[in-house]
C-alpha cells in the first residue's frame, strides 16, 4: 500500500512524469518507513505499460462488487425491535471483523 501511495503521490505532483522506483524509494525513506526492493519490484512490474487512470478504473469496478457490510444497519435495526437477534448479529459483525486480519497484508505493508 505504501508503494502505491507514493507513486500516487509522485504523479499527483507531476502528471507529466511517470514515477521511477528511485523516486517511489525516495518518499518512502523521507518518511523514516523501510522499502523493500523485492516488492517494489514487483509493484512497478504489475503495472508497467499500464496508465494510471486505467488502473484506478480497474481497482474501482473490483471495489464495486465487494460486499460493504450494507446488511449489518438493517440487522441492528430488527435487533432494536425483537432484543433477542441483538446478540446473534453483533457476533456475526465480529466474525467478519476477524476475517479480515487473515487476508495476507497489512494496511502499511
Amino acid at each position: 500500500m505504501r508503494y502505491i501511495a507514493a507513486y500516487l503521490l509522485l504523479q499527483t505532483a507531476n502528471p507529466e512524469v511517470v514515477p521511477t522506483q528511485e523516486a517511489v524509494t525516495k518518499v518512502i525513506s523521507a518518511a523514516g518507513i523501510d522499502v523493500d526492493s523485492e516488492r517494489l519490484g514487483q509493484f512497478f512490474a504489475a503495472i508497467e505499460g499500464k496508465d494510471i487512470s486505467q488502473l484506478i478504473a480497474e481497482g474501482q469496478s473490483k471495489l464495486a462488487s465487494v460486499p460493504s457490510g450494507g446488511a449489518a444497519p438493517a440487522a441492528a435495526g430488527g435487533a432494536a425491535a425483537g432484543g433477542a437477534a441483538a446478540p446473534a448479529a453483533e457476533a456475526k459483525v465480529e466474525e467478519e471483523e476477524e476475517s479480515d486480519e487473515d487476508m495476507g497484508f497489512g494496511l502499511f505493508d
